[in-house]
């Protein structure tokens, strides 16, 4: 009997509607379900953080009101942006859109990514092919793009920037940047990135974290400048892992810190702080607790590419810390999988 697997749905954790709702004047991150409840479990610290009154409450319960309509209509939304971009914008880089080339990515990580599926590859001879930020916290860093392609990459994000296009948030903290899937870079660009690069290397890094069995991505460019969002909160990601590489341009501060596993951000003493390398990626665990310094001057682009195991997440929501509550969404979504038939008989259908 011939049989043929059945495409997987890929979704999101119903916590995603009611945790970790970032408000950026208080630096806290809430889970809201409705009044009685939010001042139950933060008032306290909001009070400590200058939400004294009345007027302040009622304006965080609009705010967070607001937040939780957004979310829910974030599907539909990126959706339309996307079909529409595709229709209607004009690229002034279409090389960029192109499959990935071997001449995009910088000799290092072409070396690291070889030797990852090699035979007889491990930790330590790939460990020797990275700089390794921190042993303890398992943080590293490698060139990732060469500097053509990121000039390219920035020319082709600052001119979509300049366009009519409808914009997407990056994400529930970042105001400025691009969403790379509504832009039409996911299937030429970060697809093949995962797949054929991050995959070897991640499955040799983070064994345990999935590293050799991701399966979707969430990747965005995000845009830091005076007046507009110049630093981040500490914070985790949505992600089993994290790949952060710094774009351009030229710009001072800004510096990544980073905390311990999971660590509660009060609790957060003596970060280590990480510099900024044009080119140059990060690797980290979503988990990792982790925020940018102020920028001093200038403009500062990062790719940030959360890579996702369905067969981690499925088991354990990364937000929540619960087994997951799914909720259909669009795309790669979250990166939680539905159970679904695995096989249809196709003799049956002839």
């Amino acid at each position: 009997m011939a049989t043929v697997a059945a495409p997987r749905r890929f979704c999101r954790c119903a916590c995603f509607y009611t945790d970790n709702l970032y408000v950026a004047r208080y630096g806290l991150h809430v889970r809201f379900r409705g009044e009685q409840q939010l001042l139950r479990d933060y008032g306290p610290i909001l009070r400590s953080r200058g939400c004294v009154s009345a007027k302040d409450f009622q304006q965080l319960l609009a705010e967070l009101e607001q937040e939780v309509e957004r979310r829910q209509r974030l599907g539909p939304e990126s959706a339309a942006r996307k079909a529409l971009i595709a229709s209607s914008y004009h690229p002034a880089r279409p090389e960029v859109y192109d499959s990935l080339q071997d001449a995009a990515l910088a000799p290092e990580f072409l070396a690291a990514a070889e030797y990852s599926v090699s035979p007889g590859a491990d930790l330590k001879g790939l460990l020797q092919r990275l700089e390794t930020v921190s042993g303890q916290k398992r943080i590293y860093r490698v060139p990732v793009f060469t500097a053509p392609f990121c000039q390219a990459l920035l020319e082709e994000l600052e001119h979509f920037e300049q366009s009519d296009m409808p914009k997407g948030r990056p994400n529930t903290m970042n105001n400025y940047g691009v969403l790379l899937h509504e832009l039409g870079l996911d299937e030429p660009l970060m697809t093949p990135l995962r797949e054929r690069f991050l995959q070897p290397l991640m499955a040799l890094l983070y064994p345990d974290c999935g590293g050799g069995r991701l399966d979707s991505h969430r990747a965005f460019v995000v845009k830091y400048a005076l007046g507009r969002d110049f630093e981040l909160g500490c914070h985790y990601d949505n992600a089993e892992l994290t790949l952060n590489v710094a774009l351009g341009k030229v710009f001072t501060g800004g510096a990544l810190y980073f905390g311990g596993l999971f660590q509660a951000p009060t609790a957060l003493t003596e970060p280590l702080e990480v510099e900024h390398v044009v080119g140059q990626g990060v690797l980290h665990r979503g988990g990792q607790l982790h925020g940018a310094r102020p920028l001093g001057t200038g403009e500062r682009w990062n790719l940030v590419v959360w890579l996702r195991a369905s067969a981690v997440r499925n088991r354990l929501c990364p937000m929540c810390r619960c087994e997951p509550d799914l909720v259909d969404d669009e795309g790669f979504s979250d990166g939680f999988t539905r159970e679904e038939p695995t096989a249809v008989d196709v003799c049956a259908l002839t």
